[in-house]
């Protein structure tokens, strides 16, 4: 149903709030995303040269995976101080927890310097990375929740949801002048290591930025009345159960459109196309650019007609377009028709800003913050971590199931979304 509150656009400190966020989750979620689009790379230098290229594929995507496994640990620390001590704090130690491993990560020695302790150390790099982003993106989707009105929180969420994609963008950016500038002895030589330590820079630049921002008023008053839980995950387990098992099904269509659609499936195109990496990055960034707008033009829809609605009829047509594009990539179609329906698939993967969007509004204020990153961060190891290690088998066994897997991830969406309707405890906010 359509919010009830009385309609404010978004003052200055709302959109000043809203900006920093945004800006400090885009520099933050490079700094750990930045890992992909190098894989193949760090490969051939973390490991040795006699694996099988799968075994070796696997063992860097399963190092990736590290990071997501991760994630729980760092997400329930964090979030219980943030419900006990406030949003704000555990917002600038996030920051502090990956930028340390991001600069190590670019002076790592590698196999050939140090052995097997090279993958070990990338491991152990990974875990960190995982545990800070644990904390970072649900803490800011509460921050930013909290200083939001609830007519404008579809849009402020798209928003920030999409500055956070922002950072796999300026990835991108990043990893196409790389392969523009360099050549490939030259990446693999010592090229590779620049933007881990751009993200070094980046990070601290987030931390200046989140020095402005002020504790959200949401927390302010329940502090002043004094209705901080005590042990936030322990009422989360017992007021919520089904808001937890919502929120995991709606992350698990999230880790779909992220790690799969934007991260992973480019791999799969360069090895069917036998086009220049170059040319695989420019379209993954336009995708990119893509589900950004997909993001906040999702969230504007559910401010318009509910969230429930509105998630269903961006996971329905992300089902279909995800399998008309991987019809087209496998089948007997130019690269131009190809290009464009991945471009299409990226717009309405904006889907994934439903699974923020809904987890804010089910959990009660003194929980939320727990509730949100229990729910996110375990759905994400599980269905995230695994997802590459899962794509990259269905990927050697049939192509096109990675497009059954992806049109399955928008019918969870719709089954979402209809329980989200006709659920009465969720009727009045969804």
């Amino acid at each position: 149903m359509k919010t009830t509150s009385s309609p404010r656009l978004l003052n200055r400190n709302d959109v000043k709030t809203l900006s920093l966020s945004s800006l400090g989750g885009t520099l933050e979620f490079y700094d750990f995303i930045i890992f992909v689009f190098f894989a193949q790379t760090i490969a051939h230098l973390f490991y040795p040269e006699t694996l099988d290229p799968l075994w070796s594929a696997l063992n860097t995507y399963g190092t990736f995976a590290a990071g997501y496994f991760a994630r729980p640990l760092g997400g329930i620390v964090m979030a219980h101080f943030g419900d006990k001590n406030g949003r704000k704090n555990m917002f600038m130690l996030s920051i502090l927890l990956m930028v340390i491993p991001t600069f190590l990560m670019g002076i790592l020695p590698t196999y050939e310097s140090i052995g097997y302790f090279a993958p070990v150390i990338l491991l152990l790099i990974r875990i960190f990375q995982g545990i800070a982003i644990g904390g970072e993106l649900p803490g800011a989707w509460v921050f930013v929740c909290e200083h939001t009105p609830k007519n404008r929180l579809g849009f402020s969420i798209g928003v920030l949801t999409s500055c956070v994609v922002g950072g796999i963008l300026l990835g991108s950016i990043v990893a196409f002048f790389i392969n523009a500038i360099f050549d490939t002895a030259q990446i693999m030589q010592y090229a590779w290591r620049i933007p881990f330590l751009l993200g070094g820079v980046f990070g601290i630049i987030s931390i200046f930025l989140r020095r402005y921002l002020q504790e959200t008023p949401i927390f302010q008053e329940m502090k002043k009345s004094k209705s901080l839980a005590k042990i936030p995950i322990q009422e989360v387990f017992k007021t919520s159960k089904t808001s937890i098992i919502t929120s995991m099904f709606s992350t698990w269509v999230l880790t779909g459109c992220i790690i799969v659609l934007v991260l992973l499936v480019p791999n799969f195109m360069s090895h069917k196309l036998q086009v220049p990496q170059t040319q695989i990055i420019l379209i993954q960034m336009l995708t990119i650019f893509s589900l950004i707008i997909g993001c906040i033009l999702s969230g504007s829809l559910a401010d318009k007609i509910g969230v429930s609605r509105a998630y269903i009829v961006f996971s329905i047509a992300f089902s279909i377009v995800a399998l008309i594009f991987f019809y087209a990539l496998y089948g007997d179609y130019s690269n131009r028709v190809i290009f464009i329906w991945y471009v299409i698939a990226g717009f309405f993967g904006g889907v994934m800003n439903f699974t923020p969007l809904t987890m804010v509004s089910i959990f009660p204020p003194n929980i939320r913050f727990s509730g949100l990153s229990f729910s996110y961060n375990l759905s994400y190891a599980i269905f995230g971590g695994l997802a590459p290690i899962l794509v990259v088998s269905l990927n050697a066994y049939n192509s096109i199931l990675v497009g059954y897997y992806l049109a399955f991830l928008g019918i969870i969406g719709v089954g979402v979304g209809i329980f989200l309707h006709f659920f009465k405890k969720y009727k009045q906010t969804l």
